[in-house]
């Protein structure tokens, strides 16, 4: 081969490969280009949207690093450089990965779920997975909520987001569920009006919607009152406990007479 033919064969490879390399240069800084405009929007979206934010710099990196990638594979095609096997085994390395961490993934993508409806928030009174507690922290894989009896449980965010979740504090007002007996001699009005004055004098208990006081069930041994005052969630247990303590010393007072619970087990046994 002459000094022709090598200058002609060197001309004819720089022309083709220069053109594609300058062609790969110019893919990739319009594809950059583009990835930085698509991060952009997608962060002012999230912002408006108010995502949690380590959900926010998870979600832009998992975005950025997915186009960086197809960027770079377009541009080794458009090199000549075969990218079915490169695909092939991105695919495979990416199937054991995910079978490998299915219950983390799971619970990853349950707390994007919660991240993004917002089912719970952070100070939340909720009832799920059987554990009752105000939520303390919500995490990428896990929910942490602290129980009445500050003790801290940590439940999966795949579990919750799969669950039941009972949002005590989303409505903003609860209903505090309590029934009281009286004996059958008691005077039905006078009772009522004993009950009701326990309600309507304590502070945390809210007058609208108003507290109600009805007979409930005429039981074996008693006349059983059911007394539901209304309470903010937060007020819920003071409510409860003050409500409890204060039927009984009023009921007292007046002369009322509470039934002893097992009076009727009691003469049968007898």
């Amino acid at each position: 081969m002459d000094s022709k033919q090598i200058m002609n064969s060197i001309t004819t490879y720089a022309t083709e490969y220069g053109l594609k390399i300058l062609a790969a240069i110019l893919i990739w800084i319009i594809g950059s280009w583009i990835i930085k405009k698509v991060m952009k929007v997608t962060s002012t979206l999230m912002m408006k949207r108010k995502y949690d934010e380590s959900l926010q710099k998870f979600l832009l990196n998992l975005v950025y690093w997915v186009f960086k990638i197809l960027l770079i594979i377009v541009i080794l095609s458009k090199l000549g450089v075969e990218t079915t096997s490169f695909a092939a085994i991105i695919a495979a390395a990416g199937l054991a990965i995910g079978m490998a961490l299915q219950g983390s993934l799971a619970n990853f993508a349950g707390g994007v779920l919660i991240m993004i409806f917002k089912p719970i928030k952070i100070g939340d009174l909720i009832k799920a997975q059987g554990e009752v507690g105000v939520v303390k922290e919500i995490e990428i894989f896990t929910t942490k909520i602290t129980t009445p009896d500050n003790k801290l449980v940590i439940i999966p965010n795949g579990t919750l987001s799969n669950g039941n979740i009972t949002n005590f504090t989303a409505e903003g007002k609860l209903r505090v569920d309590l029934t009281f007996g009286v004996g059958y001699d008691s005077d039905i009005k006078k009772t009522k009006e004993v009950l009701l004055k326990v309600l309507t004098d304590n502070k945390k208990i809210l007058q609208e919607p108003a507290p109600t006081v009805n007979v409930s069930e005429l039981a074996d041994s008693s006349v059983n009152f059911a007394v539901r005052p209304w309470a903010n969630a937060a007020d819920y247990w003071d409510v409860y406990f003050e409500t409890t303590e204060n039927v009984k010393l009023a009921l007292d007072k007046a002369g009322i007479e509470i039934p002893y619970p097992h009076a009727v087990e009691i003469k049968k046994e007898a």
